[in-house]
């Protein structure tokens, strides 16, 4: 007997007026109606790419007709028997018609529930605005090249350095995303560019810092000084929990247990994005109930003079550090004044220092067996970093070098 053949042709105008019931229907060539529970009528091909069958579908009933079903059906199963896989195929298409510029928006709603605060994604989308959307924003995702990239990076790599290595890193985002999409394939244009810029010699800036030892004499002067009530409360709080700027400038009433002498920061105020507790020194307590008796009606801590609802300006306590107190250091670089006393002075074990200032383990196997947050060794610590600052002398200093816990 002759090969049967395939009856293709099946369904006619007429007969898809009046299927109404859900299920598959099937025209022959492996073309079908889907017909879904909820009345929705849709075109699949079922097709067989490299031996594993898949089903590819070719589009809503109410937008593609009975013929033109039959020249995709007819189209695809072409590339299919040749080989060429034609839903990806089909993406590669797509990514010559869906601009950079699409694919970015897209990425940047699907981030966009997981960044901290709304000022990241809009620095995130910014970026693109004002840098790439200019240069390659209306080029399709399939044809841009390294090249293309070079075009966007090179006239930052030199001058804003930082701006062009947090914008590589977005566009490798980006173009991850697409490819995973189907829109193009082979390398990562932005993994190439990456290879032919330049490898600069930057000079780290990090924060100024006071010796250690020069900051008892400092916090003295401080408190004698006539900046206002609550920026030198702020600044020595500051240095006394080793505290991040931030940290200390939206530090509010709600987060102070008075009774167990904690100050416990949300996750979304941390670098880090994880609550962390700070034990508080008899210093530190001091301090929270002097800026009680001063601001009692304060929402923060430590208010602004102007406007008791809103805190202090960054600014404002760089100002009175560099300015008025004469110290060639930031609120935050008094972190490292803090970890150089405990590594030079005490025997507190490092990662009793590193928990205080709430820096993240990296090594991936210790912070796996590191469950506990070390308060108590910490309130110790906390609090012989007090008593030095507040009374610093060779006694202090001997107790603070015989500690190993």
């Amino acid at each position: 007997m002759g090969q049967k053949l395939r009856i293709k042709n099946k369904l006619t105008s007429l007969a898809l007026k009046k299927i109404t019931q859900p299920g598959r229907y099937s025209d022959g060539n492996n073309l079908y109606l889907k017909v879904e529970e909820t009345g929705s009528r849709r075109w699949i091909l079922r097709l067989s790419i490299n031996g594993k069958r898949r089903d590819m579908g070719l589009g809503s009933f109410s937008f593609i007709n009975l013929n033109d079903a039959r020249e995709l059906a007819h189209k695809y199963n072409k590339l299919a028997k040749s080989g060429i896989d034609p839903i990806q195929e089909r993406l590669k298409e797509k990514g010559l018609s869906i601009t950079l510029k699409e694919c970015v928006y897209k990425v940047y709603a699907l981030n966009k529930p997981t960044w901290k605060t709304e000022l990241l994604g809009r620095q995130w989308i910014n970026s693109f605005e004002h840098h790439v959307f200019p240069i390659i924003g209306h080029l399709s995702i399939s044809q841009i090249s390294s090249a293309d990239i070079m075009n966007v990076l090179t006239p930052l790599w030199n001058s804003k350095h930082d701006t062009a290595k947090k914008l590589k890193q977005r566009l490798r985002v980006v173009f991850k995303w697409c490819r995973a999409q189907g829109y193009f394939t082979g390398d990562n244009p932005v993994e190439l560019a990456e290879m032919a810029l330049p490898r600069l010699k930057l000079n780290k800036n990090h924060h100024k810092y006071l010796p250690y030892d020069q900051l008892p004499d400092f916090i003295r002067r401080l408190k004698t000084s006539t900046i206002s009530c609550s920026n030198k409360l702020a600044i020595e709080f500051a240095i006394l929990t080793a505290g991040r700027t931030s940290e200390i400038l939206k530090a509010r009433w709600d987060e102070i247990d008075f009774n167990n002498r904690l100050w416990t920061i949300p996750k979304n105020r941390m670098k880090a994005n994880k609550e962390h507790i700070v034990p508080l020194s008899d210093r530190s307590i001091a301090i929270l109930k002097e800026s009680q008796k001063y601001y009692p009606n304060a929402k923060y801590i430590f208010p602004s003079d102007i406007n008791l609802d809103q805190p202090l300006s960054k600014n404002t306590m760089l100002f009175a550090i560099q300015k008025r107190m004469n110290a060639n250091a930031t609120t935050h670089g008094m972190r490292t004044s803090f970890k150089v006393w405990a590594s030079e002075v005490t025997n507190f074990q490092n990662e009793v220092s590193e928990m205080a200032l709430s820096h993240s383990i990296h090594n991936k196997v210790e912070a796996a067996y590191r469950r506990g947050n070390l308060l108590e060794k910490r309130r110790l610590l906390m609090q012989c970093w007090s008593d030095y600052l507040n009374k610093a002398n060779v006694e202090v200093i001997k107790l603070y070098q015989n500690m190993d816990r």
